[in-house]
């Protein structure tokens, strides 16, 4: 495990008090000049970790895109992407829980949150539905959906999808 992949971890396990070069090393079990012999300083780790975790979230977007043909398909399958996304498989909400109080995570985590907003906005524009509103609406679902337990894996994502059909239904 690298030192990207270590610190996605544990800011999705800890938080972002975890993303210190002594407590990184820690982990890895190597020392603290081997930390800066990679990164500069903590910003420039930071700077590489959000790198990192738009790099992944914006290649699922992609991979979203390509699983449908029409788009309601992709509609679906983007909102569906992005519920998955924020279920910790990213560390998503760590990610969101740390850009309250660090302007670089910020910065990213509204770029990646645009991106995701006009995706949606141009599928469901494609498919007829100009409201600005639904596109909000299914991506804070998506995202806030990752919050409720599951009692069966998918249950979730299904729940999404079962959104997307309702919005699609009522044009």
């Amino acid at each position: 495990m690298d030192w990207l992949e270590t610190g996605l971890q544990a800011l999705a396990e800890t938080g972002p008090s975890a993303l210190k070069a002594e407590a990184l090393a820690r982990r890895l079990k190597t020392t603290k000049g081997s930390f800066y012999w990679h990164f500069d300083d903590i910003p420039a780790y930071h700077a590489a970790l959000l790198e990192l975790w738009e790099t992944r979230v914006t290649a699922a977007l992609d991979i979203a895109l390509e699983r449908g043909a029409t788009a309601t398909s992709k509609l679906r399958a983007t909102a569906q992407m992005v519920a998955e996304c924020a279920d910790d498989m990213t560390a998503e909400p760590a990610i969101r829980a740390w850009a309250r109080d660090h302007a670089s995570a910020r910065a990213t985590l509204a770029r990646v949150d645009a991106q995701r907003l006009d995706l949606i906005g141009r599928l469901l524009s494609d498919i007829g539905i100009a409201n600005p509103e639904m596109a909000r609406i299914i991506y804070a679902t998506s995202i806030g959906i990752a919050d409720l337990s599951e009692d069966h894996p998918g249950r979730n994502t299904a729940a999404i999808g079962s959104l997307v059909d309702l919005v699609l239904a009522l044009r």
